[in-house]
């Protein structure tokens, strides 16, 4: 096996391949003269919208920002509680608490996402929403989450961040609750140039909302209709993301043959993802567990392989979720998968003998040791 070296992303890889692309569309831009909203980002936006299947895209200046509009533009609030994951990203509790709610954690089933089971139970009179969050790629159990929601009478946030084209019973992500955030950072699998976001939703009310909450609270240049925030997706970064969007099916479809080829190599030697009949997964992260991770992570940092956790530390364990209440111990699951997890190199760009070297070297280790 010759020694490769395969980084856990490279963005440059996939920058040369639509250079030529992104380079007009910089000029384009450039030379319009309009770079804060206007109609590159419209266009972007009304794509968006078609890719998610939904009646409305709106972007934003990233993906915490994204929820955090979302909610208050719910008019969630001070004295209010939202249900999500512990097993995720700081931000998808961080938006709760910037809108001025508490976060309500919950632990995560065999697919990282939150347990509907779970749900249930963390329910008071001060509940007002219940962020999902799709974790490496991968929809939550929505028919149960919205089921709930609907008995409760909550409103479902989706916390898009890592699943844009993921597929759930035939809906994409994005279409599944009452809104949805994502992100468009860089490692996203639709990353622009720097921070973005996206919100989508088939509320028309809250649509224009949103739109006016995003950028000051303004009717028109020079009247104001409510107090908002200035956090809107510049023209530049849109045209970017509309040249993205359009290569984001086969990049999505790519990721999935790796996903395929991990899965088949792996399986008799690490616990790997395993897709449902009525989903389709993106693989934002493609996420093995062993009991040996920290020396497997060891080992094929020395053959080439870079490697990441996501995430090592549950929110509710991070310092700045010590005054919610939790303790070590509170979601056992949750807990347990950050000790065990590795996440693979996985973008549109691996070529096949690179995966082929991954694969090998997963295997070698585990050999030697057998």
């Amino acid at each position: 096996m010759d020694h490769k070296n395969i980084p856990f992303v490279d963005l440059a890889r996939q920058f040369r391949g639509i250079e030529l692309e992104l380079t007009q569309a910089f000029l384009d831009v450039g030379h319009s003269g309009i770079y804060i909203m206007g109609e590159r980002l419209e266009s972007f936006e009304c794509k968006a919208a078609e890719f998610c299947e939904v009646k409305h895209a709106i972007g934003i200046a990233n993906g915490s920002d994204a929820l955090f509009l979302i909610l208050k533009a719910l008019g969630i609030g001070p004295g209010d509680e939202v249900i999500t994951a512990t097993n995720s990203f700081i931000a998808s509790a961080g938006a709760i608490v910037a809108a001025g709610a508490k976060p309500v954690l919950v632990d995560v089933a065999e697919d990282f996402n939150i347990d509907p089971q779970k749900i249930e139970a963390t329910i008071t009179p001060c509940t007002k929403a219940i962020i999902p969050v799709h974790l490496t790629g991968r929809t939550a159990a929505m028919d149960e989450i919205n089921s709930i929601a609907e008995r409760y009478g909550l409103k479902v946030v989706e916390d898009a961040a890592q699943a844009i084209g993921a597929t759930y019973r035939g809906r994409r992500a994005g279409s599944l609750g009452d809104a949805a955030g994502f992100s468009l950072h860089p490692l996203k699998n639709l990353g622009g140039y720097g921070d973005g976001g996206l919100i989508t939703t088939n509320d028309s009310t809250l649509n224009a909302r949103l739109r006016l909450l995003r950028n000051h609270g303004l009717r028109n240049r020079d009247e104001c209709g409510i107090w908002g925030y200035n956090i809107r997706l510049d023209a530049l970064q849109a045209a970017f993301l509309e040249i993205k969007l359009a290569k984001l099916d086969a990049w999505n479809r790519r990721c999935r043959e790796i996903a395929s080829a991990y899965r088949e190599g792996l399986s008799s030697y690490v616990q790997v993802p395993v897709d449902q009949s009525w989903e389709e997964c993106v693989y934002h992260n493609f996420v093995i567990r062993t009991e040996q991770r920290d020396q497997l992570m060891g080992y094929l940092n020395k053959k080439g392989v870079d490697t990441r956790i996501h995430y090592p530390i549950p929110i509710h364990l991070q310092g700045a979720a010590s005054g919610l209440g939790y303790q070590q111990g509170d979601f056992p699951n949750a807990e347990r998968y950050a000790l065990t997890m590795i996440s693979l190199p996985i973008y549109p760009e691996l070529n096949d003998d690179e995966v082929c070297y991954v694969i090998a070297a997963t295997k070698s280790f585990f050999r030697r040791k057998s």
